[in-house]
């Protein structure tokens, strides 16, 4: 960067060349994956890597890869106010953010995702730009500290209920709809961008209103204004990925949904509550599903987290519900928890979003340092750490999963729940899929609905059923937090996927072991196996309840224990052995 010409400008200065390097495209072209395949990785530059640029993303592209995602979702990197920022607060549309660096590092970066396979999509805001962009200057009222009344391209004041300061574009001037559509052909047809993300889209309407109700209200001028933006974009891109930030009526979404248009889901909080078991928070998923909002396509983008939620990790370990030995606060039963969210999150068909390690159980709370906009802790050693990798290797699996069988593009699929349990049923003509998991607190049985009779397949265990027209509904035991996704053939299972039984402490060695006989009537013998066999261990029983019935310390040294069975009454129990910060779980049955 230039220096500041201090003394000689006021307010904002440029620097431009007349002739800047060119960069040469490897991919000069590229096509966007289709909308019901979409992985979609949401990050922000600042807060992803220690270097804060496009060329050190770059080099975290095998990560990404090898998590499945196929696009990555930047949030926005034209020039903003200030250096280090969200970006919400734009300034300049047609300049890459000084901050990130220059603008064939970010070309190079679009380069090399294309090179595998991602698509990138830019998040860009068109609602309102900050108070230093030139437009706004340029027709400016000093005395009350607003656009001018003649401004071609901005409302005097914010018609609609919200503001996120700066100035509202106006979406009915010609003015501002040359420059959109000169601002998105610019950074499709220079920076090869695979699609945008537009920020807050309920906006882009002049109609009054004063409340969210009737911002939120079904508004035939705001869909006019959108489907002339989106046939600008797909008149030169057909397959541009338009992603909007709505949050509207859902008459009004389902209509952008069938013109083509992507949206961002409304399940979001629903997934917090699920996986912390908070029963007083509304932890139904329903609305995950494009079907149940009675739309005809794939339309949205489901989530668990984005830069606006709060982190599900951070929440478990907070705000997670706990009886008897189990406790979702918890670090194992934690992590085993978003296994179980995002089983369901990956599974249900249509296109889903991550947020920058998510995948990793990221657990800083949002308003970390009191400040949600604030710069976060960058923790790429939690790939080091063994239970955190396994929720990687979980995502990873499912991505591929997802990507690879048509079974989960279905339009087919229905969502069932009852309390605490949750069961997703996908029919297609390649193969069926039902997923069980158990939210609760305490063991729940689940009815399974097998669509077809026949072999079916566990895809996490590896294991294989026989179901028949009289098993065919028969209810499956699973303790808390535990999950199963069956498949009606045998799909490809990744050599890394480890059962969901199994749990790992933070130094890598395993937490392992067995229980034998079981069932059993006199006695049972507890074997610890794995690295840590002889390090010290505590031993629940618990009932099928959740009480805890007897409790055994095993000081180190000890490699077996022995139980004894004569005062417990017949029945299914569980397990719970705990060295350090990490346990594993068992069923037993004493007959």
């Amino acid at each position: 960067l230039k220096p500041y010409p201090e003394g000689l400008a006021d307010n904002l200065v440029s620097v431009f060349q007349t002739r800047p390097p060119q960069y040469t495209w490897k991919n000069s072209s590229f096509e966007a994956p289709s909308a019901d395949t979409l992985i979609i990785y949401e990050l922000l530059v600042r807060d992803f890597v220690e270097k804060h640029d496009f060329k050190t993303i770059r080099d975290t592209l095998d990560y990404l890869q090898r998590l499945g995602v196929n696009a990555i979702e930047l949030m926005p990197v034209n020039e903003f106010e200030g250096n280090s920022s969200w970006g919400y607060n734009p300034s300049m549309y047609f300049a890459v953010d000084k901050y990130y660096g220059p603008a064939n590092d970010l070309k190079e970066l679009i380069d090399s995702c294309h090179s595998r396979g991602m698509a990138v999509i830019m998040d860009i805001v068109l609602n309102h730009s900050y108070n230093s962009n030139p437009l706004v200057r340029l027709y400016w009222n000093s005395t009350t500290n607003q656009p001018a009344s003649n401004n071609p391209w901005f409302n005097v004041t914010t018609p609609h209920y919200y503001s996120f300061g700066g100035s509202d574009f106006n979406h009915e001037s010609n003015a501002t709809r040359a420059f959109v559509d000169s601002v998105c052909h610019y950074w499709i047809n220079e920076f090869k961008f695979d699609g945008f993300r537009f920020d807050f889209t309920k906006g882009f309407t002049n109609k009054s209103s004063t409340n969210d109700a009737t911002v939120s209200a079904y508004d035939a001028s705001r869909i006019a204004i959108l489907k002339r933006i989106g046939d600008r974009i797909w008149s030169y891109r057909p397959d541009a990925l338009l992603i909007l930030e709505h949050f509207a009526a859902n008459d009004e979404e389902k209509e952008l949904a069938s013109y083509g248009f992507l949206l961002w889901g409304t399940a979001k909080f629903r997934y917090q509550a699920a996986s912390t078991s908070r029963s007083d928070w509304n932890m139904s998923i329903a609305e995950a599903s494009w079907v149940n909002r009675g739309w005809t396509v794939p339309g949205i983008v489901d989530y668990m987290e984005s830069h606006d939620e709060e982190r599900i990790m951070s929440l478990n370990l907070t705000e997670g519900e706990a009886v008897g030995g189990y406790n979702i606060k918890d670090l194992t039963i934690a992590l085993k928890r978003i296994k179980l969210t995002a089983t369901f999150f990956m599974t249900i068909p249509g296109p889903k979003m991550l947020w920058q390690f998510q995948e990793l159980g990221y657990d800083y709370a949002k308003n970390y340092n009191n400040d949600p906009l604030g710069p976060k802790p960058i923790r790429w050693d939690y790939y080091t750490i063994a239970t955190r990798k396994n929720l990687y290797d979980n995502f990873s699996a499912l991505a591929e999963l997802k990507k690879s069988e048509p079974a989960f593009s279905s339009g087919n699929f229905s969502i069932y729940e009852s309390g605490e349990t949750k069961r997703l049923n996908i029919q297609h003509a390649d193969m069926d899929v039902v997923v069980i998991g158990n939210f609760d607190l305490f063991p729940r049985d689940i009815a399974p609905n097998f669509t077809r009779t026949g072999t079916w397949y566990e895809f996490f265990r590896g294991t294989a059923i026989d179901v028949s027209a009289a098993n065919q509904n028969t209810p499956i035991s699973l303790l808390q937090g535990e999950y199963r996704l069956f498949t009606s053939k045998q799909v490809a299972r990744p050599a890394f996927l480890t059962g969901i039984e199994d749990n790992y402490l933070e130094d890598a060695t395993g937490l392992l072991f067995e229980v034998y006989p079981n069932p059993f009537r006199e006695r049972a013998v507890i074997e610890f196996g794995g690295d840590d066999r002889y390090q010290p261990h505590t031993v629940e029983l618990i009932s099928a309840s959740g009480a805890v019935i007897k409790m055994i310390n095993a000081p180190a040294g000890i490699d077996e224990i022995e139980l004894d069975g004569s005062e417990m009454a017949p029945g299914v129990y569980y397990l719970k052995v705990t060295s350090g910060r990490a346990s594993s779980v068992k069923r037993l049955v004493r007959y």
